[in-house]
């Protein structure tokens, strides 16, 4: 059997595996506040972060960038302090905001949380509490004792409320950790020092005391030794019993002596102490007791770090090596663990009771049947009460308490269990039935109801069952805590508390037969009824069927009631509901009609049958209601004739929901049933709706019944806003058929939709007795004519009067006509025309005479006017006409009167005088008429005159155009007579300007030759003379050159230009030269006319400056450079000095270029031109001039002078600028091409650019001068972005030695960095592997060991990649190459300190694999090492695949105390075959974990004896109790036979014994026996062996110890029957 043990050890995670270094694992890195949280600081590379793990989520660690010194977690939530030199910060991380930070005056040497909110603060002299709520500063609480001086604090401590404080520190002394504690009353503010080195504070609750003691607990390993002090702080609680002090030893090994305790946490769930101390060991005590309940060793490594935890009440921690070790009380074992292991029976009970564990089921039991045989009931109660788990708490101990009648004065044991079990909590269901049927028995129902409240009864429905006769409210009570909806609902239903049944059987998720309740709900009451159905149907899915619950009421005839239910239950108005609104309404609809309708007009359902509804209402009255149902056009038209029993205005709005054609069928019909009724309505249907219904449609619905007079409603409601002429037009029929004039006139005056001519022969046709509608229509639609004819035939002449004086005087003039086609007599007319005093045209009036040659007509109404002023052009036109006509002096009418039109005067004039004509327009300034009028009659001089009179440019261009066919004959005018006869110059010149812009050049030319050349009063006028030549060259080049000679007062710039312009360039040159613009005459030579010669004689001929620089610039452009150079420097001109270097630059004419730059700077101090002039000269190689220039004061950038001769391949000059300027960059490059690099290197010294460096140094490479690149090459190497160009020059070129030299030579630079170091690694692989081992060795820590691992294995340096993984800490490569390469690489001492940090277990079986192969002998000292870390089961296993066992015993032996079971049947098997029984028993005894039946049957066929003794042991700790003894018989180890058979328990086999003693002869055993194995042996069976075999001297002994016990028992039995039966029932409160 496998060992129990009382703890469970778990090992949670490990850091490492995680990412977290080795280095950072350890007191002053890491933290942990509680279970939830672990911060660690750590630095990778040169960053510092913080990580935090979450113990709920340790996968996902979280990484932040954080400098601090410490950092720690709070308790509960992600809120992180962090401490730097004295700044304390609090963050909270969800929210990423701070929320508190403090700046201490002293330095913090420790802190910690104490609670969730608030941290502890120790500093050199006082101790701090700093809440992280509000705005608070750090309070101090109290000063450090002088003990504590010299200490490192280690942790701090408070109690629940924070009364007690404890402050813990340790020091070395005398070669000993000494601990040292200072525990502090805040209420008594006294400070104790304590020697000690752990301490924690508890609550427990001893038995009997009603309110937990604050327990100090604290440990100390001194010089005697190590001691646990339980001790209560404070004073005890009112009513508690003080809690009696505690001190018990603490065991520390032999092999531990210098060990001492770390941590301390309490578990209080189990009221156990774990101690922690620094080698690892862990140590349980009893709270309560002191008592060492397990101790052992859990990590090799030291546990620095501890917390509660909470979820298992026992304590976590962090080792060394990262591990997160949590350590628990196991439950299932710790009781049976104590009672078995420990033989300490008290301290199981009270572990199982205290804690509710199991386990001590047997001994309380034990108990409890001794303290009731012994009659104490009260106190076996209590047991019964407290035993864990109820295991005494069944119906057999109930009985057992029935049965015992009560002492005479006292209360029956029953009721003391009851009242015990009461006291202490509640009762089981089973205890509350027994109990509570008396009670009720008796009628005491209030008690009942107390433990009901008090809770001190588990309810069940027997319970429930039992009260219910009682009292239904208080069974209802018992159901409802039993949870037995049925029952539940039978009482709500019978206490009529319908409205809870569908709440609780919803929340109990119960489901009853709702039709049936509610069946009985209904009868109870109507409105219960109803209220109920409808709490079975407020959800969304009903818990009824509404079918069902409709008929339901209906079995009662409730319709009020089922209406309500049906208006709620039908609100969301579905579609499958529909059947159940038809019946809601078909039952209101027969017996109340009224709610039917005001159900049907709140518009709440339509998913009923409409036909069928539609049907009762017509039958119920509601026709109303019945037409909105009705869709069919018969059942509609039967309803809708019944109109007087309608509402109007519903009715009209009805047919809105009607096709047209129904619409239609119903107007008809109801016409037809009564026209007189129903024709107010339908007019009021037609109005509305004529638009859907159509207005011919319904115009021809009233004319079928010859309806005029609704016709003229009907239209008279909307003919005001149709513009259907047919409507129009008939409602002035109806109007006239009814009578209504007002109307036919109003609408004939208003309205614009109707036929004119249709109204007007309608309207002749009625033969109306008043003509004024006629009127109107004729005079709004120009029908004047036709009515004049019709009043005047028909004798109705006082109408025209009316009409012409009172309806439209304008139309006067048209009346007129009219009257002058029927011959009215002149009198009439007159008369009418000065009886019109209104407004009309006399425009009209003249043409309307006019057509009809009656003009004279007018003369005397005409001369009236006149006579009266009037100005009206109408009125002068007339006189004018009539004037013409008569001949009457009409051309002094023309040009005296100003009132005529002349346009019109002129146009009557045209055929009759063109003179007339001409005065007309020339008077108007008609001028496209009078052009017309005298070009068809040949009035061309007259023509002339007037434009040039008119001096109109637009005039102008009209009759100048080339399709004119009488432009010549104009022109021929214009220059003969017209402009000769002119003296205004502005005549002239808008005529010269309109012949310009009609591009006439040749009669221009005439023109102004006859203006300009005929000495006329325009000659000397120098517009004139610029037209003229200006002509000259648009139209006639041979002309120009003459009138430039006889010309002299023109703009000859600008003439010259244009004739530039036009190609005229021997002209334009003539017009330069005659007014000595020679710039301008040589520019036309050299641009235009293209001759240098040419020019160039001009150039000497004039001497100007000015005429120079133009040749100069053109023989430049044409490449000419030597004659542009020499132009240029007689011209003086150094402006040009940018493209003369530029062209001296491309042709290479160094030589003239420094000529001119000479002069150039003698006028200009430039630094362009100095700058060209220095290079110039170094091209011609006058280094000495250049060299004097350069020295003198110049403006020139010899920097680029210097970039240019560089490129260029001057470096004999570039060397001289660069020097001058101090470029040592620029230089040393020079230098280098020139092959002189110790200077070189001195200059780039000067220069100090890494660039330089570079170029000097690879240019000595190059130069095979090695020095001089060394000293270069130290001043590269130290930049690490330049290394690797440096290195791969030197290596391309097969320079390794020198390029080592050099790195070996800059490892002692002051910026020597870890590429330099890399790199000389790399090239020691390569190149000297001898050397890399020993560099390696020193530098390691400075070299990029990655990019030196993979050189070395490139290189199969295999020890040197041993080196650096084991520096790298890649120790998983690090074991697998010493395996690969055990020859050069393997070393033990490093092997054996590798292996231990690999990652990959598997490495742990490859290396016991490597070393069975390559070092045997050194194996156990492998397994030594690896022995934590292995799987031994593992590991046996490949030991005995390889059969080296015996090889590996001292391993086997090491690790034997972990109880493996591959372990120990391996050493069983070793130590068999070594035949050492006594190791074999030491073995099976101390470690159970093994198959102990295999090993059994091994070994009792074994020859030596002691191991078939083993054997039987086996086979007994096994319970294989007769094969035990068979095999004890057989060996006759009779001793072992008798204590295994009496252990068994087994009284055959004990018998069966007994008689193979008497076989074998064996009398003495017999009596031995007899005692041995007395309980299982019959007395019967004794007394006939005895007899048999004449023994009785031997079992004498036997008998008088049986007779003893039977005596014993008939007393007992004897006081029991003389007890009273019967007492009084009395009950506990």
């Amino acid at each position: 059997m496998s060992q129990i043990l009382p703890i469970r050890f778990q090992e949670h995670l490990q850091l490492q595996a995680l990412g977290v270094s080795a280095a950072h694992i350890g007191f002053s890195y890491l933290t942990m506040e509680s279970d939830k949280f672990i911060c660690v600081r750590e630095k990778v590379g040169e960053q510092n972060q913080v990580v935090i793990i979450d113990l709920a989520d340790p996968t996902n660690p979280i990484r932040r960038p954080i400098t601090a010194d410490s950092a720690i977690m709070n308790p509960a939530s992600k809120v992180i302090a962090l401490k730097a030199s004295r700044t304390l910060q609090i963050f909270n991380m969800e929210m990423k905001s701070k929320m508190k930070a403090h700046t201490m005056t002293d330095d913090v040497m420790f802190w910690k949380w104490i609670s969730v909110n608030t941290i502890g603060l120790v500093t050199d002299t006082a101790v701090y509490h700093w809440s992280m709520e509000g705005d608070s500063q750090p309070i101090k609480m109290f000063d450090r004792h002088a003990s504590l001086a010299g200490c490192q604090i280690i942790n701090y401590r408070t109690d629940e409320q924070q009364k007690w404080l404890l402050l813990i520190g340790i020091s070395a002394q005398q070669n000993r950790v000494v601990g040292a504690m200072q525990l502090f009353s805040v209420e008594r503010k006294v400070s104790q020092p304590i020697e000690g080195h752990a301490a924690a504070f508890g609550q427990f609750t001893l038995e009997g005391n009603p309110n937990p003691s604050t327990l100090f607990c604290f440990s100390v390993r001194g010089a005697a030794g190590g001691k646990l002090h339980i001790i209560e702080v404070g004073q005890p609680a009112a009513g508690n019993q003080p809690f009696t002090k505690k001190a018990v030893d603490v065991f520390f090994p032999p092999e531990a002596q210098t060990d001492f305790p770390v941590a301390m946490q309490i578990g209080a769930k189990y009221g156990i102490i774990y101690l922690i101390t620094k080698y690892g060991y862990i140590h349980l005590y009893d709270i309560e007791t002191g008592v060492c309940v397990y101790m052992n060793r859990i990590s090799a490594e030291t546990i620095f770090v501890t917390a509660a935890h909470e979820s298992t009440s026992g304590i976590i921690g962090v080792n060394k090596k990262g591990q997160v070790l949590s350590v628990c009380v196991e439950e299932e074992n710790i009781v049976s663990y104590a009672s078995n292991v420990l033989q300490n029976a008290e301290l199981a009970l009270r572990l199982a009771t205290r804690s509710n564990l199991p386990g001590a089921e047997e001994l309380l039991t034990r108990k409890f049947n001794t303290l009731f045989s012994q009659g104490s009931y009260t106190e076996a109660a209590k047991v019964a009460a407290s035993a864990p788990k109820g295991v005494l708490r069944t119906a057999d101990t109930i009985r057992r308490f029935q049965s015992v009648s009560a002492a005479p004065g006292q209360a029956s044991p029953l009721l003391q269990y009851f009242g015990v079990l009461l006291d202490q909590g509640q009762l089981n269901a089973l205890e509350a039935l027994e109990l509570c049927r008396p009670v009720l028995q008796q009628g005491r129902k209030q008690l009942l109801e107390k433990w009901l409240k008090a809770e001190k009864l588990e309810c069940s429905e027997e319970l429930g069952d039992l009260v219910k006769p009682v009292d239904p409210n208080l069974a209802l009570s018992v159901y409802l805590r039993a949870n037995v909806p049925n029952k539940v609902i039978q009482c709500f239903a019978e206490t009529g508390q319908f409205q809870k049944i569908v709440l609780y059987a919803k929340k109990m998720g119960y489901t009853p037969d709702w039709i049936s309740l509610l069946r009985s709900v209904m009868r109870a009451g109507p409105d219960q009824g109803l209220q109920f159905a409808q709490m079975l149907v407020q959800d969304e899915e009903p818990l009824a069927n509404i079918n069902q619950v409709v008929d339901v009421f209906m079995e009662g005839n409730l319709v009020q009631q089922c209406t309500s239910f049906l208006l709620d239950a039908l609100k969301g108005n579905k579609p499958e509901e529909g059947h159940l609104q038809t019946r809601l309404l078909e039952m209101n609809l027969i017996h109340a009609p009224q709610v039917a309708d005001a159900i049907l007009g709140n518009q709440m359902f339509t998913h009923y049958d409409r036909t069928h509804i539609a049907q009762l209402c017509e039958k119920a009255g509601l026709l109303q209601r019945a037409l909105e149902h009705y869709t069919d056009l018969y059942d509609i038209k039967r309803t809708i004739v019944h109109t007087h029993l309608l509402n109007p205005e519903w009715l009209v709005n009805f047919f809105g929901s009607l096709s047209v054609e129904d619409s239609v069928e119903c107007l008809r019909a109801m016409l037809a049933a009564n026209l007189r009724q129903n024709l107010q309505l339908a007019v009021q249907v037609a109005s509305k709706y004529h638009e859907q219904l159509g207005t011919h449609t319904l115009l021809e619905l009233f004319e079928s019944f010859k309806s005029y007079e609704g016709l003229f409603y009907f239209l008279g409601s909307i003919v005001n806003f149709s513009q259907d002429l047919d409507v129009h037009y008939k409602y002035i029929q109806a109007a006239c058929k009814t009578g209504q004039i007002k109307e036919v006139e109003r609408i004939c005056r208003e309205s614009n939709c109707y036929d004119p001519e249709r109204v007007k022969n309608f309207l002749k046709e009625a033969k109306l007795t008043d003509q004024l509608p006629l009127i109107i229509v004729c005079d709004r639609f120009d029908f004047v004519h036709d009515l004049v004819l019709y009043l005047y035939r028909n004798n109705l002449q006082k109408y025209i009067e009316i009409y012409v004086q009172k309806v439209n005087p304008s139309r006067l003039p048209v009346v007129l006509g009219g009257l002058l086609d029927v011959d009215c007599s002149e009198d009439v007319m007159k008369n009418l025309l000065m009886a019109v005093k209104g407004a009309f045209s006399t425009d009209d009036l003249v043409a309307e005479v006019e057509k009809r040659n009656r003009l004279k007509l007018l003369l005397p109404w005409l001369e009236s006017r006149l006579a009266e002023g009037c100005e009206e052009p109408a009125t002068h036109n007339a006189v004018a006409k009539i004037y013409i006509d008569s001949n009457n002096n009409p051309e002094r009418f023309l040009r005296e009167n100003l009132c005529y039109d002349s346009a019109v005067v002129g146009k009557y004039c045209e055929k009759r005088d063109p003179h007339l004509a001409f005065v007309a327009y020339e008077r108007g300034q008609c001028d496209q008429e009078l052009i017309k009028v005298c070009n068809e009659n040949s009035l061309f001089k007259s023509e002339a005159r007037y434009l040039v009179r008119r001096k109109d440019p637009e005039l102008w261009a009209g009759v100048l155009e080339e399709d004119n066919p009488y432009r010549r004959q104009l022109i021929d005018q214009v220059v003969q007579t017209a402009l000769p006869e002119t003296q205004d110059p502005e005549e002239v010149s808008v005529s010269v300007k309109a012949f310009m812009t009609a591009d006439l050049p040749n009669e221009l030319i005439e023109l102004l030759e006859k203006i300009v050349l005929d000495n006329s009063v325009f000659s000397e006028h120098r517009n004139l003379q610029n037209l003229l030549i200006l002509t000259a060259i648009k139209a006639d080049h041979t002309r120009v050159m003459e009138y430039i000679n006889r010309l002299d007062n023109y703009d000859a710039p600008d003439i010259a230009n244009i004739a530039i312009s036009n190609q005229l360039y021997e002209e334009a040159f003539a017009i330069f030269k005659k007014f000595d613009v020679n710039t301008s005459a040589i520019q036309v030579l050299i641009e235009h006319i293209g001759n240098l010669d040419r020019a160039y004689e001009f150039a000497e001929q004039c001497g100007e400056a000015g005429v120079w620089s133009q040749l100069a610039r053109a023989q430049l452009q044409r490449e000419l450079v030597r004659d542009a150079i020499d132009s240029y420097i007689r011209a003086e001109e150094p402006s040009a000095y940018m493209e003369v270097v530029s062209a001296a630059s491309r042709h290479n004419n160094w030589e003239e270029l420094v000529k001119y730059l000479q002069m150039a700077r003698g006028k200009s101090r430039e630094s362009y031109i100095e700058t060209e002039l220095i290079f110039a000269l170094a091209k011609t190689s006058r280094l000495a001039e250049l060299e004097e220039l350069i020295n003198g004061p110049t403006n020139a950038h010899i920097q680029q002078v210097g970039d240019r001769c560089f490129e260029e391949g001057m470096y004999e000059a570039a060397k001289l600028l660069y020097d001058n300027v101090s470029n040592f960059a620029r230089l040393a490059s020079t230098l280098v091409r020139l092959g002189e690099f110790q200077a070189a290197v001195d200059s780039s010294r000067k220069a100090n650019s890494t660039r330089t460096w570079k170029e000097v140094c690879f240019a000595c490479v190059d130069g095979e001068e090695f020095r001089l690149a060394q000293i270069c090459g130290l001043h590269i190497v130290i930049h690490a972005d330049e290394l690797e160009e440096l290195i791969n020059y030197y290596q391309e070129r097969g320079f390794f030695e020198e390029l080592i030299v050099l790195l070996e030579a800059a490892l002692g630079l002051e910026r020597a960095h870890m590429g330099m170091f890399t790199e000389l690694a790399i090239l020691y692989s390569k190149y000297k592997p001898q050397k890399m081992r020993e560099h390696l060795e020193l530098f390691w820590s400075r070299v990029n060991i990655p990019k030196v691992l993979r050189a070395a294995e490139a290189a199969h340096l295999w020890a040197e990649l041993v080196f650096l993984y084991d520096k790298y800490e890649e120790f998983d490569n690090a074991i697998i190459t010493m395996t690969m390469h055990p020859t050069d690489a393997w070393k033990e001492s490093a092997f054996k300190e590798i292996i231990p940090k690999v990652a990959n277990v598997e490495l742990y079986y490859k290396s016991l694999q490597f070393y069975l192969e390559y070092k045997p002998l050194l194996l156990n000292d492998l397994l030594t090492v690896l022995a934590p870390r292995l799987d031994h089961t593992r590991a046996v296993s490949y030991f005995t695949k390889m059969n080296q066992l015996q090889l590996v015993k001292p391993y086997l032996r090491s690790v034997q105390n972990q109880n493996n079971q591959a372990v120990n049947e391996a050493l069983n098997t070793l130590l068999t075959q070594e035949e050492d029984y006594q190791g074999l028993r030491a073995s099976i005894d101390a470690y159970d974990n093994f198959d102990s039946v295999g090993l059994a049957q091994a070994l009792e066929k074994h020859e030596l004896l002691e191991f078939r003794r083993i054997a039987a042991y086996l086979y007994r700790s096994n319970a294989r109790w007769t094969q035990s003894v068979e095999l004890c018989k057989k060996d006759k180890l009779y001793k072992d036979a008798m204590q295994y058979a009496a252990e068994s328990e087994a009284s055959e086999l004990a018998e069966a014994l007994l008689q193979w003693f008497l076989e074998e002869g064996r009398r003495e055993c017999f009596a031995a026996c007899l005692f041995t194995c007395y309980p299982l042996l019959h007395p019967d069976l004794v007394l006939e062996l005895a007899w048999r075999h004449n023994l009785t001297d031997f079992t004498m002994p036997y008998f008088i110890q049986v007779m003893r016990e039977y005596l014993t028992k008939v007393d007992v039995l004897a006081e029991q029957v003389m007890e009273p039966l019967l007492e009084p029932l009395e009950l506990p409160d």
